[in-house]
This record gives C-alpha cells, sequence and structure tokens, in this order.
C-alpha cells in the first residue's frame, strides 16, 4: 500500500502562483519507483475531477484543458517527489488538491487510481 501526503496549499491571489508537492509516508524506503502519479482537486459541492499526470519516468504528461498552460507537472525520482506548479491562478482553481496513484500506466480516469492522500487546500482570492 502507498500513503502519500501533499503539501504546498495555501491562500494567494488571482494571477499568482503556488506550488505543490506530493512524497510517500510510510516506512523508511517507500517509493514512487515504477508508479505514475497524478494530481486531482475537487471544489466545494464539487465531484473530484483531473487535473494532471505524469508517467513513472517523467517523460509523459498530461493536463487537463482547464489548466493546460498554467499548470505543470513534474517528479524527481532521485527525491521522491511529485510536484504541482500553478501559474496564473484564478478563483475557480480554488479546491482541495490531492495527490494519487494507482500503479505503473499514467491515467486521467480517476477510477485508476487506488492511493490517495488526504489533500491541500488552494484559495485564490480575486
Amino acid at each position: 500500500q502507498v500513503q502519500l501526503v501533499e503539501s504546498g496549499g495555501g491562500l494567494v491571489q488571482a494571477g499568482g502562483s503556488l506550488g505543490l508537492s506530493c512524497t510517500p509516508s510510510g516506512p523508511p524506503g517507500r517509493t514512487f519507483s515504477g508508479y505514475a502519479m497524478g494530481w486531482f482537486r475537487q471544489a466545494p459541492g464539487m465531484e473530484r475531477e483531473f487535473v494532471a499526470a505524469i508517467s513513472w519516468t517523467g517523460g509523459s504528461t498530461y493536463y487537463s484543458d482547464s489548466v493546460k498552460g498554467r499548470f505543470t507537472i513534474s517528479r524527481d525520482n532521485t527525491k521522491n517527489t511529485v510536484y504541482l506548479q500553478m501559474n496564473s491562478l484564478k478563483p475557480e482553481d480554488t479546491a482541495v488538491y490531492y495527490c494519487a496513484t494507482g500503479g505503473a500506466t499514467m491515467s486521467y480516469h480517476i477510477y485508476e487510481y487506488k492511493y490517495w492522500g488526504q489533500g491541500t487546500q488552494v484559495t485564490v482570492s480575486s
């Protein structure tokens, strides 16, 4: 089982930037090795939606249309960390952001993801 911890959320004004991080928790030595990773978000009263995904090597990425060109997903396997850099933030980006993984295959389907972090709040003020 993979346990995930997100960090880096907060309050930012529209047009600003925030960076999120995701690391595995649990026993020492736990890694993301071999796992594709994804970021999702959930706004109040809304369903959880896909934001971005990255292959286990970092060579392939995929974004939702709503964040394409503004958000960048990346990973550093030497640091065992996945990142989401969010630029040009809009009030509609306000949500709880979740890091997730389901295995080796990169996907935008929420049902492919088995392991989730607890989420980190991102609030964008207008």
